[in-house]
């Protein structure tokens, strides 16, 4: 597999992101399965604009998409984003987070 080199100005922009323990948490979730605002809101126990800013942020620069289903959006990893093999080499390196989603449903 050919691998593209990353700007250090991008991958700061990148790292200083996912700094944050619960968008690092939402990516790691997100490489499994796609989940809705309610989701988060109940995983990390935030109020929904708290989430809906931390989503921003990532769809922002591309690393998450949106799939509008009715009033609901899911977010999923954006993997046709030209950073996500830079990102998919860090996530991988993480535990999963699969215990977290486990019995939490709505939409």
């Amino acid at each position: 597999m050919l691998k593209t080199e990353i700007e250090i100005d991008q991958a700061a922009i990148i790292l200083k992101l996912l700094g944050d323990k619960t968008r690092l948490t939402m990516m790691k979730i997100l490489t499994t399965q796609e989940c809705c605002v309610c989701e988060f809101v109940e995983i990390f126990n935030m109020s929904q604009p708290s989430i809906s800013q931390h989503l921003r942020k990532l769809k922002d620069i591309g690393l998450v998409k949106e799939d509008r289903r009715g009033q609901w959006i899911f977010y999923s990893i954006n993997n046709n984003n030209k950073f996500y093999p830079f990102v998919q080499e860090l996530l991988q390196q993480l535990p999963s987070q699969a215990h977290k989603i486990q019995g939490i449903s709505c939409c």
